[in-house]
């Protein structure tokens, strides 16, 4: 006898988020970019021109990214001289980026490393992902992995710590020996 209700063929898997869909298809379609681009340039320059733009591009990323490392750690050093908690890096971890662009050997991956080096491209990025990230955290669900990152972001920027003691109402049992144990306390 039936109930009525149907019962589905297969157990429904999740759903794939778009971002792991599309994400190879993209890299793809930048690799085979990037190769054509320098085809396009090594034909109208030359082969040793393409290999002096790769080689300064790999050499101009390493001077930012060593830049960007010392300014980040100047500024871990002084907050932490101050006694003061560490200020957002957003910048730095924007140029990191961009020079880990500029590193990246290919013509459209110079180019947008350089176009992060901007300063008021590196903002405009800084707060869409600001945004973003603010936007995935509140849409999580409780006790999921981004429950866990929302609830330490709001803990780490006051530091505060409740101090407490843990008082053990059990009777000793034969695991114990029955012995009296000192306190954990120092």
């Amino acid at each position: 006898m039936t109930s009525g209700a149907s019962t589905p063929a297969a157990p429904s898997r999740p759903r794939r988020s778009r971002l792991r869909t599309f994400l190879p298809l993209g890299l793809a379609a930048w690799l085979v970019l990037e190769i054509w681009l320098l085809l396009l340039v090594a034909d109208a320059a030359g082969g040793i021109a393409v290999l002096l733009l790769l080689l300064a591009g790999f050499l101009g990323g390493a001077a930012v990214v060593k830049r960007a490392g010392r300014r980040a750690f100047r500024n871990l050093s002084e907050s932490l001289q101050r006694g003061a908690p560490p200020q957002s890096g957003g910048a730095n971890g924007l140029t990191m980026l961009a020079g880990l662009l500029l590193m990246l050997p290919g013509l459209l991956s110079d180019a947008v490393g350089l176009l992060l080096l901007v300063p008021p491209v590196q903002k405009a990025v800084s707060a869409y992902t600001e945004r973003t990230i603010d936007r995935k955290l509140r849409a999580t669900v409780p006790g999921s992995f981004g429950d866990a990152f929302e609830q330490a972001r709001m803990h780490r920027p006051d530091g505060k710590v409740v101090q407490g003691e843990v008082i053990r109402e059990d009777r000793p049992g034969p695991r114990d020996g029955g012995e009296d144990r000192p306190p954990l306390t120092g």
